[in-house]
């Protein structure tokens, strides 16, 4: 595992190959948006293998590793897929997309992948299936273990201390979070709420779990309703780079992945997660192997 690791979080668009970084992080839905009501949506998903194997294709030929945000594609793709029925139990229609987030390496291969498990509220939960009770699965890359999550899993510590507790160093978190995250009551309290959440939470989890933190978010034309503030977040520091608007941009870092090991030699929180005696070990699951597999 090389001791540095050069991350571009990108807002839009992808530059990041030319200033010679390791590994690129795009937004969650960046390619069709989230607009499941549009027509023309579900044809996009159809055709989400084509974007995978364009960008393995883009990874292998710029010789850099590639979280393409996250791409819906039909549950009838998962390799999970057991269903037989299309309905809930309720009756009402089951889900039929779900939000995946691949991990490429720099030679072209899907080291691993993690379909979106914390859904947003009414809208995505009637549109995508989450990935349920199924367990974070930590990805062995070049830069070591790593776990994906998206946009709202960020909520929900859970997530994080269950990829932590099977070793990941490295969590990555695609995101379409806008200024409509918070109600209109919290715009009333503090109109960038929004902004407070994400910049609140992405300090307290690299600190809580002695990990980088990765977080791509969209940005956009002003009046968008964008959020931005993509960064990259670490023990100690904060951000290393924090884009501080919702404009289209790319912020680039290199993380020194030495200070993640100072900082656990201080908090000692991976240690106390793996004692047999600690408080909470029974809201931990059975820690398995880093994920190898494919689509």
């Amino acid at each position: 595992m090389p001791p540095y690791c050069k991350i571009a979080v990108i807002q839009l668009y992808v530059k990041a190959a030319a200033q010679g970084c390791h590994l690129a992080v795009l937004p969650e839905f960046h390619l069709t948006n989230w607009i499941p009501t549009d027509p023309r949506f579900a044809p996009l998903c159809d055709d989400w293998e084509s974007y995978v194997h364009r960008y393995q294709a883009l990874a292998k030929e710029c010789n850099i590793c590639i979280v393409p945000g996250s791409i819906v594609r039909p549950v009838s793709a998962s390799p999970q897929d057991t269903s037989t029925s299309s309905t809930e139990p309720d009756g009402k229609p089951a889900p039929a997309l779900e939000n995946v987030a691949f991990f490429i390496s720099n030679t072209g291969e899907t080291l691993g992948s993690y379909v979106k498990k914390n859904l947003w509220g009414p809208t995505e939960r009637a549109y995508l299936r989450s990935s349920g009770d199924s367990p974070h699965e930590v990805i062995s890359t070049p830069f070591g273990p790593v776990g994906l999550l998206v946009c709202w899993d960020l909520a929900f510590p859970e997530a994080w201390r269950e990829l932590v507790s099977r070793g990941a160093k490295i969590i990555i978190v695609p995101t379409l979070w806008t200024r409509s995250g918070a109600s209109e009551a919290g715009h009333r309290q503090n109109p960038s709420a929004p902004s407070l959440f994400l910049d609140s939470m992405l300090t307290a989890r690299t600190f809580e779990n002695t990990c980088a933190v990765v977080f791509a978010n969209a940005g956009g034309p002003p009046g968008r309703n964008y959020c931005g503030l993509s960064q990259i977040n670490i023990p100690y520091a904060g951000p290393l780079v924090r884009l501080g608007t919702a404009a289209e941009g790319m912020g680039v870092a290199t993380l020194d992945l030495a200070v993640l090991e100072d900082a656990e030699a201080n908090y000692a929180i991976r240690k106390d997660l793996a004692d047999p005696s600690w408080h909470y070990k029974h809201t931990q699951r059975i820690p398995a192997e880093p994920s190898k597999g494919k689509l």
